[in-house]
């Protein structure tokens, strides 16, 4: 069984909130789901890069209540987080991607669309996705890592069973700037 980090997506590995407001399902802000504006995060690449090299299993695991509120399809969400996988690729082996999946949960208790308008399990701060992806991978949650740029990220690795010292939150009033200052803790806590 294999360590992961789990990431977020919008705002931890792909630019969310500083995007034009064409970007996003109806002009709402957060709701990428539109490939052509998938940009990384600086630094992401090669954070991603270290955490690999490192041994960790990379996933990301995403809330995607767009689809419920009618704002995208599953089909738009998929591909937004194909480019994601597609710019998050291996330097070294072009075409092989460091996400090893991105897990998304198209649930929201204020949806519109009646298949998709209700609470999950795998809506963050919700465990479903974490759990999902180490039983489907055979990930050990007890030497995993969360980072996401929110406390329902946060939230969901503890629920887990990811230690709260290795759910991390990033951001601008958070402990950690970004996803490399998160990667190098990670790595220092790692050696440790």
């Amino acid at each position: 069984m294999h360590p992961a980090v789990f990431l977020d997506r919008d705002d931890t590995l792909i630019e969310g909130k500083s995007l034009p407001d064409e970007a996003f399902a109806k002009g709402r802000r957060g709701d990428l789901a539109n490939p052509a504006f998938v940009r990384l995060l600086p630094g992401v690449l090669e954070a991603c890069v270290t955490l690999r090299q490192a041994g960790f299993v990379l996933v990301g695991v995403s809330n995607q209540g767009v689809v419920a509120r009618g704002g995208a399809t599953i089909d738009d969400v998929e591909q937004t987080n194909a480019r994601v996988m597609e710019l998050l690729s291996d330097p070294e082996a072009p075409g092989a991607p460091l996400l090893e999946r991105i897990y998304y949960c198209p649930y929201h208790p204020e949806g519109s669309v009646p298949e998709y308008a209700r609470e999950h399990d795998w809506r963050k701060p919700n465990p479903g996705m974490i759990l999902a992806a180490a039983s489907d991978l055979g990930l050990d949650i007890s030497r995993s890592w969360m980072v996401g740029d929110m406390e329902r990220d946060a939230e969901a690795g503890r629920r887990a069973g990811i230690a709260p010292d290795r759910s991390l939150r990033i951001g601008p009033d958070a402990p950690f700037p970004d996803l490399p200052t998160a990667a190098a803790h990670i790595l220092d806590r790692r050696l440790t």
